[in-house]
């Protein structure tokens, strides 16, 4: 029969640890390379590009934030739920909010290219 011991920690406070560490670095990296594709949002280069990363992410982000519902539902200590609970959110919760407003600039950035055009005659 298959036995769980819910109550045992899945992960010591060390390597609770180096996956915040290494987590945050990583979201960190994500978050900056999103910022600065700003400048192709404005453009209204590389939509695929962009919003397929950014939906990327708040899927990875979701899946950590169900981790850690799960972690701390069935007990587990500080080091191991929270970690998690906090990378899920903040990389949920940030990319979820810009998601709309760079949909609204790469639309702004449409229009103009559309007046441009209708500038320039036929």
């Amino acid at each position: 029969m298959f036995t769980l011991a819910l109550a045992d920690p899945w992960w010591t406070g060390e390597t609770a640890g180096w996956i915040g560490a290494i987590g945050g670095t990583a979201m960190g990296l994500v978050g900056g390379v999103l910022g600065c594709m700003g400048v192709l949002v404005h453009r209204g280069k590389a939509k695929r590009f962009v919003l397929g990363l950014m939906c990327s992410v708040i899927i990875v982000c979701l899946g950590i934030l169900a981790l850690g519902i799960v972690a701390l539902t069935l007990g587990q200590p500080y080091a191991v739920w929270y970690p998690c609970l906090l990378m899920g959110f903040l990389g949920s919760c940030i990319p979820g909010f810009l998601l709309p407003v760079f949909l609204a600039r790469y639309r702004q950035a449409e229009q103009r290219l559309l007046e441009a055009g209708a500038l320039r005659g036929p």
